[in-house]
C-alpha cells in the first residue's frame, strides 16, 4: 500500500470525519489507522469483505471531494510551513541583533516577516 496516501486519508479523515457515516469512519480508521485487513475489518464489523471494500471506497471519495471544496488540510499544512518560515527568521533577526554587524539585513528579514503574515492571512 502507498505510505503517502495511507498518511494522506488519515490527514483527511481527522478534518473530515463528521461527513462520513459511522460505518465509514470505523473502516477507514481500521484500514488506515490500524492496519487491519479487509477480512480483518470483516469479521470485526461483522459484514462482508466487499462491503468493508465499498464503504472504504465511498468514504474515501468522500474525504477527497470534502478537501477539494474546503481545502483544510492543505490549509493546515501551508500554515505550519509558513509558521516554521516564520520562527527560522526570528532566530536570524536574533542573531543579527545580537551582533548588531548588519542592520540592513535586520530591516530586510522583519520587512519580509510582516509581509509573509499579511500574504498569509487567508488561511485561517
Amino acid at each position: 500500500m502507498n505510505t503517502e496516501k495511507n498518511l494522506r486519508i488519515s490527514v483527511l479523515l481527522d478534518y473530515y470525519s463528521p461527513m462520513l457515516t459511522d460505518k465509514q469512519k470505523d473502516v477507514i480508521d481500521l484500514y488506515y489507522n490500524e492496519d487491519l485487513s479487509l477480512s480483518e475489518i470483516a469479521e470485526h464489523e461483522n459484514i462482508t469483505r466487499q462491503g468493508v471494500r465499498d464503504s472504504i471506497k465511498r468514504g474515501e471519495q468522500t474525504l477527497f471531494e470534502m478537501e477539494e471544496k474546503f481545502g483544510l488540510a492543505e490549509k493546515s499544512e501551508k500554515f505550519y510551513a509558513v509558521m516554521d518560515e516564520i520562527a527560522e527568521l526570528a532566530a536570524q533577526i536574533k542573531n543579527e541583533c545580537v551582533y548588531c554587524g548588519n542592520p540592513k539585513a535586520i530591516v530586510k528579514r522583519a520587512e519580509y516577516l510582516k509581509q509573509l503574515a499579511e500574504d498569509n492571512k487567508e488561511l485561517f
